[in-house]
């Protein structure tokens, strides 16, 4: 069981691990062993997932989602196999995490008088600069 938070965990049986090569410096040992996880979790299909999660978790545009909505995640910033398989599950529980977020709806506000009037003023300002540079430049051009 991946425990993302009490009361809700992935069952082992939903994810599935893939072991392969690691690419990049690492001398022999890169070309000999399966290092680097390939971690994958059916979104769409999942039990254990509730609608809203669900969608929240597909809804994001995320490279990583196919679009069966399989989530595939790859660890191999590490030399172990058991390092790499703790990252890609870290990395899936802290997407969980964000998924399991509600954003709190925007609720829409009036400009109070006080800023309107200092934006307003402050247009009124510059538009009094831009008048006084036209009216020199136009001086100017007259000589």
């Amino acid at each position: 069981m991946l425990e993302v938070v009490p009361g809700f965990a992935i069952p082992e049986e939903e994810l599935v691990e893939r072991f392969v090569r690691a690419s990049g410096p690492g001398g022999q040992n890169v070309n000999k062993v399966s290092t680097a996880v390939e971690l994958r979790f059916d979104i769409a299909q999942s039990p254990s997932l509730s609608e809203p999660v669900r969608a929240r978790l597909l809804a994001r545009r995320d490279r990583r989602i196919t679009a069966d909505g399989v989530l595939v995640l790859s660890a191999q910033r590490y030399r172990t196999q058991e390092r790499n398989r703790d990252d890609a599950r870290a990395r899936l529980l802290a997407l969980l995490h964000i998924a399991l977020a509600v954003a709190t709806p925007r609720v829409a506000t009036k400009p109070k008088r006080g800023s309107i009037e200092r934006r307003l003023s402050s247009k009124r300002e510059r538009a009094q600069v831009k008048r006084g540079r036209a009216a020199r430049a136009w001086r100017d051009d007259r000589d």
